[in-house]
């Protein structure tokens, strides 16, 4: 019997489509999204949040267009802001026509929901004309009267139901620029609906456990819905829903896929709990570092682990590691190896410069390998 290795995600084959500059599905990488809870009409307020979301690293940002004020301050905001941005629209097709002529790059929708086939075929030919991608986006608890009636509840088989009849309205319509999502926020319903609906089509997933809560539960909730989904290859990008600033659930997003080793963005702590053997302050010395570290962006590991039990055990696996040691002194390690040692007085300072540096030498040798390349294909 052949065993697959146990690190291989073996994702899903989807087709690709772009929303704004960011390709989605196909091998583009998973994408990290999130979505604005200001007042859209309150211009300055949706453009910080926006700003603020793309430095923790949003690839794309929603926005909701509730009524023609909304749509009208998009002219304004498109502008100033570097992230493709998604329309939420709701029932009122006139608000995704305002929306595409506003420059969204995406808009989310749900053809059967907005009236007749005169209104669907009028947004699509908005979309067409101004280059919007769209999202389907099935809720579990806003399914239709018909498949409610059909099933008696919202399950897996309705939600995908729902999916594919939008998705054929858009299709009847020569438009197939599209992604869909089914969330729920219950986990087992939402997790089997989109494994469904990756059995039924090929179209890109956007993946997200709707309403999972404020920010520890809905962290632990996300993660055991789309970790399930994203292991088993499903997902070309996703949205943790939190009741909290949408910069947490940037920093979840890109935390959810560098745990399964996925996509990578920033330094990687790899901490041990803390017991009576730590021979500094873990705890605390972890949280100061998470601080101070937020700012590189740049892809790397670090280790800190508080005695010499399973510290070098996790240096040889990281970029950089600090070890626990007797009498305040604590070893430190790079690329795996031991290097030298560091007391207590200036420990974070210390490492959060060896990081520092550790940042720059790999930005380096990546832009000197992209020139290579570039010189290469020039030549």
């Amino acid at each position: 019997m052949s065993i697959r290795p146990y690190r291989d995600i073996l994702r899903r084959k989807s087709r690709q489509i772009m929303v704004g500059n960011v390709p989605v599905g196909g091998d583009a990488p998973i994408s990290v999204q999130t979505m604005t809870n200001s007042l859209t009409t309150d211009v300055k307020a949706t453009i910080d949040q926006i700003r603020q979301a793309a430095e923790a690293g949003a690839d794309i940002v929603r926005v909701s267009c509730p009524d023609k004020e909304s749509t009208a301050a998009l002219r304004d905001i498109i502008p100033e802001v570097s992230v493709p941005i998604v329309a939420d629209i709701h029932f009122h097709y006139k608000r995704a026509i305002e929306a595409a002529e506003a420059g969204v790059a995406c808009l989310r929708i749900n053809p059967g929901n907005i009236g007749s086939e005169d209104r669907v075929r009028e947004v699509v030919k908005a979309a067409k004309d101004h280059g919007c991608s769209m999202r389907i986006g099935v809720n579990a608890g806003s399914l239709e009267k018909h498949l409610l009636e059909q099933y008696g509840e919202p399950c897996p088989d309705a939600m995908v139901q729902s999916a594919l009849e939008h998705a054929r309205i858009l299709e009847d319509n020569d438009f197939f620029d599209f992604k869909i999502s089914v969330k729920a926020s219950d986990v087992f319903l939402a997790v089997a609906a989109y494994q469904g609906l990756a059995e039924a089509c090929d179209y890109p997933l956007h993946l997200g456990i709707t309403e999972a809560g404020a920010l520890r539960a809905g962290t632990v909730k996300s993660s055991i819905g789309m970790g399930m989904l994203l292991w088993s290859g499903i997902g070309d990008t996703i949205r943790v829903s939190l009741s909290a600033d949408p910069v947490e659930e940037v920093k979840v997003g890109f935390d959810l896929l560098k745990s399964l080793d996925i996509r990578h963005r920033g330094v990687r702590i790899i901490s041990c709990p803390s017991c009576a053997r730590q021979a500094y302050p873990v705890i605390k010395t972890v949280e100061l570092l998470e601080r101070r570290l937020d700012h590189i962006t740049t892809p790397l590991s670090l280790s800190i682990i508080g005695c010499v039990v399973n510290g070098p055990g996790e240096a040889r696996e990281t970029d950089i590691g600090l070890t626990g040691g007797g009498n305040g002194n604590h070893m430190v390690y790079l690329n795996g190896m031991s290097d030298h040692k560091v007391d207590d007085d200036g420990l974070v300072e210390h490492i959060v410069a060896l990081v520092e540096k550790k940042a720059a030498e790999l930005e380096a040798e990546k832009l000197s390998a992209e020139n290579l390349s570039n010189e290469k294909l020039r030549n």
